[in-house]
């Protein structure tokens, strides 16, 4: 007989709550699966390298749980789990579906693959819908009870915690309550942590929402519910927050909303509300929260996608006034046409006829790279300025920090020439060889002065980007030891005036690492591809030399600096229309 919990705060043995003790009514825990739910989106497909990344900023800003992938599904989520990110704040999720009719929990090997993936925490969904489990699984729908029973029961054994996705959970309560209500019971007394209840086709309003996981709430307790919504009726927001008014306390989504079909509920927008809007408490400070829109912007550019300028809280135009009386009332208090401050969610005001932001996210900037500089220093104005130039020819600075804080130094005087370009060449050759195989051949020559010494060398690469960077390293790792263990670990190109063609303006996104486990991106924007690579590539060795305490080859940068200059919109082409 199922029994059913009074509602509450629920005081469980900590051997049943693992990591999180005692629940309070107030604190909501996030779940993000953008790394398995993104993916599902029409045109989005992660590499390795970018699941890592992604995770990186997702631990850093603080959720609870990152959902790694779906192991032994695809070679991508198999090379994730092997050699997973460390999380310092998150807890890495694995992701899989119960056993299969016909099989013991022991005896699956779907089950079995999940389970060893490594991850502490597993998700495994199950169908809620007596309809999906006689149709879509061809199954008795009191054996998919058994699976789900079994499986949880097997996993918990395992794993310390094991959380259960009640699939078609809405559809099936409005189709067959009393069975939904089963398969959420079933998986909460064989031991599942969380219980989360999927709106999987995406078409329950907030005001279903909020009645049955209330109803849902009186046989599984609230702090034990969570919530899973798609956003097919553009509702994915709001049935996730009206979910969490009826006593669910855990939500899952992904970041900038990433999905299937219209998508998931955007995380994005769903944690400054809850911690700003409502006065629930999440795994993100205040301090944390000011980090959203940079991790939204982040993802945007891995995915080599065009922010949404019109995002809630964190696009560039959340905060934008085009004068008349609006930005009149704004300058003299930004309560009469903003609901909160800017800054608390990292985003800044932005007056487009006047102009007037920028300096406090420059001034934070500099805060997070420690650098100590007077507020009115005219500097500071003046490297303003410089990044809204810059970003208007087509420069992004939220996606590459390193260009950044080079960026900011070399306007302080504060980076050194540790090596000079004179000049370089880049070939391409595509021929057929002497066994009949079509190949391309990339070779880059390079002229560099390294402590008043002039060098010149040649490398292959099975690309110009790869061609130019073995030229330079050829020089410059016998010069500079520490730069050995540098690597680039991914490469991107976006066009950024479409309609020029083949003269459009490209940026490219160079993200580089070393033994340390440290990432940087840099970036370059230019009309020639090759161009734009160089500067990244560029930033990305100097930055390492800069970290590492290189002693400088050149004494100043003055001739760094000037290029820099003349790199600046004003003195290069500009994006046609512009």
């Amino acid at each position: 007989m199922f029994r059913a919990p009074e509602f509450g705060i629920l005081a469980l043995p900590s051997s049943d709550l693992g990591i999180w003790g005692v629940m309070d009514e107030k604190r909501v825990y996030l779940y993000d699966s953008t790394l398995r739910d993104g993916a599902q989106t029409q045109g989005v497909d992660f590499s390795a390298v970018d699941k890592e990344a992604i995770a990186r900023e997702l631990d850093g800003l603080g959720i609870d749980y990152i959902e790694g992938g779906w192991p032994g599904a695809n070679p991508t989520d198999d090379a994730f789990f092997a050699a997973p990110p460390k999380l310092k704040r998150s807890r890495l999720v694995a992701f899989g579906m119960t056993r299969r009719a016909g099989r013991s929990a022991d005896n699956d090997p779907g089950l079995a693959a999940l389970l060893a993936a490594g991850a502490k925490t597993v998700c495994m969904v199950g169908k809620a819908w007596d309809f999906q489990a006689e149709v879509a699984l061809g199954i008795d729908a009191k054996e998919n009870i058994a699976m789900i029973s079994d499986s949880v029961a097997h996993a918990r054994r395992k794993v310390d915690e094991v959380i259960f996705d009640a699939e078609h959970f809405f559809d099936g309560y409005k189709a067959n309550a009393d069975y939904a209500l089963a398969c959420a019971k079933a998986a909460f007394e064989a031991g599942a942590r969380w219980i989360v209840l999927c709106d999987t086709n995406g078409g329950t309003l907030p005001d279903e929402i909020e009645r049955i996981v209330g109803a849902a709430a009186r046989h599984v307790p609230g702090t034990r519910l969570g919530i899973h919504c798609h956003d097919d009726t553009g509702n994915a927001v709001a049935n996730s927050l009206a979910a969490v008014r009826a006593g669910a306390r855990q939500i899952q989504g992904t970041l900038n909303g990433l999905g299937e079909r219209c998508g998931n509920a955007n995380l994005i927008s769903l944690v400054p509300t809850l911690m700003l809007k409502m006065g629930y408490t999440t795994g993100l400070g205040a301090d944390d929260l000011k980090h959203v829109t940079h991790v939204s912007r982040v993802v945007d550019e891995r995915l080599n996608r065009a922010p949404n300028r019109h995002a809630p809280y964190v696009g560039e135009s959340a905060f934008a006034h085009k004068g008349g009386l609006h930005v009149s009332a704004v300058e003299k208090d930004p309560r009469c046409y903003e609901h909160l401050e800017p800054g608390l969610v990292g985003n800044h005001r932005h007056i487009v006829v006047s102009d007037q932001s920028g300096r406090s996210n420059i001034l934070a900037r500099f805060r997070e790279i420690g650098i100590d500089i007077d507020a009115g220093d005219p500097k500071v104005m003046e490297l303003v300025d410089e990044v809204k130039s810059r970003e208007f020819y087509g420069y992004a600075y939220d996606g590459a920090e390193a260009s950044f804080e080079l960026l900011a130094r070399r306007a302080l005087g504060g980076v050194p020439e540790f090596f000079r370009l004179t000049s370089f060449r880049v070939l391409d050759e595509r021929r057929w060889n002497a066994k009949g195989d079509l190949v391309t051949v990339s070779e880059a020559t390079v002229k560099l002065t390294v402590k008043g010494t002039p060098y010149m060398t040649v490398a292959e690469g099975n690309g110009p980007v790869n061609a130019l960077d073995g030229a330079l390293r050829k020089t410059l790792d016998s010069i500079y030891p520490g730069l050995a263990d540098l690597r680039l670990v991914d490469y991107k190109v976006r066009i950024l005036t479409p309609g020029d063609g083949t003269r459009a303006v490209t940026r490219v996104m160079i993200e580089s690492a070393d033994k340390t486990g440290e990432h940087w991106n840099t970036v370059g924007v230019s009309t020639n591809i090759i161009d734009a690579s160089y500067d990244a590539l560029h930033d990305s060795i100097v930055y390492k030399l800069l970290r590492n305490g290189a002693p400088p080859a050149c004494g100043a940068d003055p001739l760094r600096q000037s290029d820099s200059a003349a790199r600046a919109p004003s003195a290069r082409r500009r994006p046609a229309g512009a």
